[in-house]
């Protein structure tokens, strides 16, 4: 009996009716993608740009969320078409790409998820994970819908093109990154600045003249309420190396006494 594969991102939000929150997987571990899919969050995002991760460990982490009614999205490091292929041909049937700033290039990440004639991506499929190993009926001829594409927006040149993004055939929705955003204007380290703000929710508002979903990354639960409140679909609001670390920090807090911990740090 032929395989079915799961619903993609783009069908998890058209289905849903409340935004869907999500955490980030930045260390590269699987232990750690299983513990944060089986935390009852929608979707989790396995990172390749800013994570010590590559296909090995991004299959990894795919076979330890596959257990869990939760949507994977993996983060390719670059809209590169091999990269996009080979994470594509590892099963990954949600991508999301940084950086990206004009429709040109999102034209050129939906040819590179797409098979002839309509896209670009080479064909692998017996013998990958995507089709199961030829197990997935029609795998070739209904790839489309078996993936989706995201893209992610980071500088004030995206913020201004971002109608043109969003409406490219074969994106399925836009992603705002505050902090790259911050940068590009100006404001390293100032994801809330108010102009910072007013510029994702700029985006927002040309995203949604398209009819594609956005959502942001937005760690601070107030920025989070108030973007999910201006119509993000979707958010990430935590990161599994963040909750490790402000949660290690607490502990230190709460145990260690401060004037024993200055004392030992002056050894």
């Amino acid at each position: 009996m032929p395989l079915r594969l799961n619903k993609t991102f783009r069908e998890a939000l058209a289905e849903a009716d409340r935004p869907l929150y999500g955490g980030w997987i930045t260390t590269g571990s699987p232990v750690a993608a299983e513990i944060m899919a089986g935390s009852g969050l929608d979707w989790v995002l396995i990172d390749m740009e800013h994570a010590p991760n590559g296909l090995e460990s991004v299959l990894a982490q795919l076979y330890a969320a596959s257990a869990y009614p939760v949507t994977p999205v993996v983060r390719v490091p670059v809209g590169d078409a091999v990269i996009i292929k080979q994470v594509l041909d590892l099963g990954a049937q949600n991508i999301l790409v940084p950086m990206i700033s004009t429709a040109d290039q999102a034209r050129e990440v939906a040819a590179a998820a797409q098979y002839p004639p309509v896209g670009r991506r080479g064909v692998g499929s017996a013998l990958a994970r995507s089709a199961r190993w030829n197990r997935v009926e029609d795998y070739l001829a209904d790839g489309a819908d078996h993936v989706s594409v995201f893209v992610q927006i980071e500088t004030a040149e995206g913020v201004s093109n971002a109608a043109a993004i969003a409406g490219t055939p074969g994106i399925d929705g836009v992603f705002l990154g505050p902090s790259d955003l911050s940068a590009s204007m100006g404001l390293l380290g100032q994801q809330n600045h108010p102009d910072v703000v007013a510029a994702v929710n700029n985006a927002f508002t040309a995203i949604a003249s398209t009819g594609k979903p956005f959502g942001v990354n937005a760690f601070d639960p107030g920025r989070a309420d108030s973007y999910a409140e201006d119509g993000a679909r979707f958010l990430l609001v935590g990161a599994d190396a963040a909750i490790l670390a402000r949660g290690s920090e607490a502990l230190a807090q709460r145990y260690i006494d401060p004037s024993a911990h200055s004392a030992r740090a002056s050894y």
